[in-house]
């Protein structure tokens, strides 16, 4: 069973929770702005995930351009991107799936298939 942290009216969560469907993944469901992540189960995913803080940011969300963040984020530690990225689950990148040892920002069917092992 994986966790499927997503936002129902975006098109490409709607397309990713499709396909673990049609791929009979186990999943639980978690609505990404009513239960937004918090500071602890994003560092956990984030050094999990081994990849940049910044890779869980939704650069391209509405959001992400009110503040400013594409100029703001690369004078800001890890720690305060964080606790930023914990305020507003619009700013964080989904949809989000974390499973037993991986976790992956955005739906990367390739790498999806890889890590579940499909």
């Amino acid at each position: 069973m994986v966790l499927f942290i997503e936002y129902p009216r975006c098109s490409t969560c709607q397309k990713a929770g499709k396909w673990l469907r049609e791929h009979s993944v186990e999943y639980q469901d978690r609505h990404i702005v009513e239960d937004r992540p918090t500071e602890e189960e994003l560092k956990t995913w984030i050094q999990t995930s081994g990849l940049p803080v910044k890779k869980f940011f939704n650069t391209s969300g509405k959001k992400y351009k009110e503040l400013g963040l594409k100029d703001r984020l690369p004078s800001m530690s890890d720690g305060e991107q964080i606790a930023l990225l914990a305020t507003d689950g619009m700013l964080v990148k989904r949809p989000l799936l974390v499973g037993d040892g991986f976790v992956i920002p955005g739906f990367k069917e390739k790498e999806w298939t890889e890590k579940l092992g499909l």
